[in-house]
């Protein structure tokens, strides 16, 4: 099964970017505006994007700044059934490096020396499609605005997220 990976170094604190991608306020404000969540296991969050189009996701897994996973149970079709994670390595660069060295040139460009290496996984697609690559690079654009609100204040959510 195709499985989409991103990783992301974000300049700020772990439980920054934890309150980001667990709560209703920080899902809203790098995600979609139209976010309905509750930062507890089982719970089923709602993000709606236009034309009355959402996705719910069973929230899997809660591991206070360190791990979200969630469960895809509506949407598109071939999101339904997919696994949607965010781990969280918070550290130096110079430690975070020697394990991912593919992330120099992030790292180089960061604000910070310390930071939240995030590990992105969206799981378990049925085949490799249209939807999946513009899933992919659209997923690209959401944690972009993840990574401008955790290290401004300001994302860039549905429907700017592809916007300079």
């Amino acid at each position: 099964m195709p499985n989409i990976r991103h990783t992301v170094w974000i300049c700020a604190a772990k439980e920054v970017v934890y309150r980001a991608i667990s709560t209703q306020e920080g899902l809203s404000s790098w995600w979609t505006p139209f976010t309905i969540a509750k930062a507890e296991n089982g719970t089923v969050s709602r993000f709606t994007f236009g034309n009355g189009y959402f996705k719910a996701m069973e929230i899997k897994e809660l591991e206070p700044f360190q791990t979200v996973k969630w469960f895809c149970v509506a949407g598109a079709d071939e999101w339904i059934g997919t696994l949607i994670s965010f781990e969280l390595l918070y550290g130096d660069q110079e430690t975070l490096l020697s394990i991912y060295p593919e992330m120099q040139g992030q790292f180089e460009q960061g604000s910070s020396s310390w930071g939240t290496l995030l590990l992105f996984q969206h799981d378990d697609w049925e085949a490799y499609s249209a939807m999946f690559a513009e899933c992919s690079y659209t997923w690209g654009a959401f944690l972009r605005s993840l990574k401008l609100l955790c290290e401004t204040g300001k994302g860039k959510p549905w429907p700017n997220q592809h916007r300079v």
